[in-house]
């Protein structure tokens, strides 16, 4: 593939359709294949810039991807392999790198660089004796969190984390002694845990739900969710930019009023009734429940900024060039996700 930047737009727009396809379980098998060799093909032009440990791991990704839907338990232990392997690795160049912060174990209380911990708000307090909370934090209950959701344990999935690390992480950071801002460095990790990881592991959860003539088909669910959701987002900054003068809370996110928010959340909404047709939903049922996602994103969007402007900062991290950090892209899914779950578990399955 030819390196000129026509060439690189089409195959990310290319990308972009297939992975649809892929989302709504069409010609899986062929789609996978496709998708392989397009990042193959940009992994190839882009030569020293995508020659990284991630990239590599996205390459073995991709083509154990296209085996998969055979259903072979090697190819899933493979998985579990790759995934144990980033992580792990991961960790390692951090703490090799030299980095005081990372080789100290101290990068939870060092401001400059929010991205190494996903709890971690620029100017919330922290400390020392938060590090071996941190450690519960990171390596026990995020991935005991997702064991839940991939086990379909959905009963200790629910209260996991709101009811039995909720109470562990004041307990534990009590023990260690430290008094000092205890109470905002205990609500910082629970909140940090509650949004972050509770509330987004209701995404994946989609796919644990045993809908009746629904069989295999979650993945649309998910799809759905993120389609509405992110599309509101970014509906609600171009509305807010061009519709209306009467901001909602003007301290908080000037860029919302009221006419850009019912406009924004009235155009997703009927992209909500529109997909239908890949959801259990009849098209009256995915109105109703597209609009309450949408009212939920539009809160968690608010809530967040309210925690930015709190401490000060203009975005949660500086992952994404120009938008900011991971958190700050959904930070509407924050919200909107759970209220999705339920919606789907109480109503049909």
């Amino acid at each position: 593939m030819a390196a000129d930047d026509g060439t690189l737009l089409a195959a990310a727009y290319g990308g972009c359709a297939l992975a649809v396809l892929l989302f709504a379980s069409w010609w899986e098998r062929p789609v996978l294949v496709l998708l392989y060799l397009l990042y193959l093909s940009l992994f190839h032009a882009g030569q020293i810039f995508t020659n990284f440990q991630w990239d590599y791991l996205l390459l073995e990704t991709g083509f154990l991807a296209i085996i998969l839907p055979g259903g072979s338990r090697i190819v899933v232990w493979l998985f579990r392999w790759l995934l144990f392997r980033l992580r792990f690795l991961s960790g390692i160049s951090k703490l090799l790198s030299g980095d005081p912060t990372c080789s100290g174990l101290t990068a939870a209380t060092t401001t400059s660089r929010p991205s190494l911990c996903p709890t971690s708000v620029p100017g919330t307090p922290t400390s020392r004796a938060d590090h071996r909370t941190l450690f519960w934090v990171f390596f026990v209950f995020v991935p005991f969190q997702y064991y839940l959701v991939a086990t379909q344990w959905y009963g200790l999935f629910a209260v996991f984390i709101p009811v039995y690390a909720f109470l562990f992480v004041p307990v534990r950071s009590v023990l260690a002694g430290d008094t000092s801002n205890f109470l905002a460095r205990t609500a910082k990790i629970q909140w940090g845990l509650m949004v972050a990881v509770y509330c987004i592991s209701h995404a994946p959860a989609l796919l644990m739900l045993q809908i009746p003539g629904y069989a295999g088909e979650n993945t649309k669910l998910l799809l759905c969710l993120l389609v509405v959701v992110q599309l509101s987002d970014v509906l609600q900054y171009t509305f807010g930019k061009t519709l209306g003068r009467r901001r909602i809370a003007p301290q908080v996110s000037p860029n919302k009023t009221w006419e850009g928010t019912i406009g924004c959340i009235a155009a997703a909404t009927l992209v909500g009734v529109l997909l239908w047709w890949v959801t259990p939903f009849g098209p009256l049922s995915a109105a109703g429940i597209a609009l309450l996602i949408n009212l939920a994103g539009f809160a968690g969007g608010l809530c967040m900024s309210a925690i930015k402007r709190d401490r000060g900062v203009k975005d949660f991290g500086t992952l994404i060039e120009g938008h900011g950090g991971i958190m700050d892209r959904i930070d509407s899914l924050c919200f909107a996700a759970p209220v999705f779950f339920h919606l789907v578990r109480y109503f049909y399955a």
